[in-house]
């Protein structure tokens, strides 16, 4: 599940990015189903542990899905297909679980579709 986080609205509307861990690359908060938790409830809890996102709205249907290539070793890679989930940020914690091994960075849908690898994502970010 992956967590699109965003605040503002028309031409003042804001993606959050961050960093992944291994290869800092620009992503999306996304984990995987946790026990317990929807998909819009996993999808809230990764970006608070990834990016610390105090969310004011969670929308309970995905707005798409794309995949990506998970790395779990060095020789071992798996392709994921994850459900993208809208999340209204009401603010952003400065201490969260992941504070130390992440950078986070807001910025206009049209230049977080330039910034993420994944062709999926660069198509929901754009018809935002």
């Amino acid at each position: 599940m992956a967590a699109l986080c965003l605040r503002g609205s028309g031409k003042k509307r804001r993606v959050l990015l961050i960093t992944s861990r291994d290869t800092g690359r620009w992503v999306l908060p996304k984990g995987w189903p946790i026990d317990g938790l929807d998909g819009p409830g996993t999808a809230a809890q990764e970006a608070w542990e990834e990016a610390g996102v105090k969310p004011v709205k969670v929308k309970k249907r995905p707005v798409g899905s794309f995949q990506y290539l998970k790395r779990m070793s060095a020789d071992l890679a798996v392709i994921v297909q994850t459900q993208v989930y809208k999340i209204r940020v009401a603010s952003l914690a400065e201490t969260f679980p992941e504070a130390g091994e992440r950078i986070r960075k807001w910025v206009t849908p049209d230049k977080a579709a330039m910034m993420v690898e994944e062709p999926g994502l660069r198509e929901i970010l754009r018809n935002l």
